[in-house]
């Protein structure tokens, strides 16, 4: 399965989990974010740069997961209300780290807090098989220049 994450060309040449905080990982987890899809990947990386555009530093990473990895999901209906606070991740840290911390799956599907009928892949990269996981190929972001102006408005 190939799913997809937007990054920055330094960190092009690996699968890199540095560990910061984020919906579904308390400080210290390395984890990488991946999505279902390239348009829903951009979106998610939109909204965390909060108004600091795009440029010729971006990359998109196709990644594979083998068909054969273990992935655990977490459904929209049982997640508890306000799970998708832009300022509160408690909610899903919790579930999340008890996942990364037994080292349940590989891989743990959950909803986008961006656009909920949609998927994203939390990797866990301390999980034995990581190795499996493989990035695929880098090509190059390269947005309508029409949405670095309205990410330059946003701020």
């Amino acid at each position: 399965m190939l799913v997809f994450r937007i990054l920055h060309k330094k960190y092009g040449d690996a699968l890199y989990a540095p560990g910061i905080e984020g919906r579904w990982n308390s400080r210290g987890k390395k984890v990488l974010y991946c999505s279902e899809s390239i348009p829903l990947a951009f979106m998610e990386s939109m909204i965390r740069r909060q108004g600091a555009g795009f440029n010729g530093d971006f990359k998109i990473a196709f990644i594979n997961i083998p068909d054969d990895a273990e992935i655990k999901q977490i459904h929209l209906k049982d997640l508890q209300k306000g799970w998708d606070s832009p300022n509160d991740y408690s909610k899903c840290q919790k579930l999340a780290d008890n996942w990364f911390n037994e080292q349940q799956s590989l891989v743990l599907r959950v909803p986008s807090a961006a656009l909920s009928i949609c998927n994203n892949y939390v990797i866990n990269t301390l999980h034995p098989d990581f190795d499996k996981i493989k990035l695929i190929k880098l090509t190059p972001l390269m947005p309508d220049p029409r949405i670095d102006e309205l990410l330059k408005k946003a701020k």
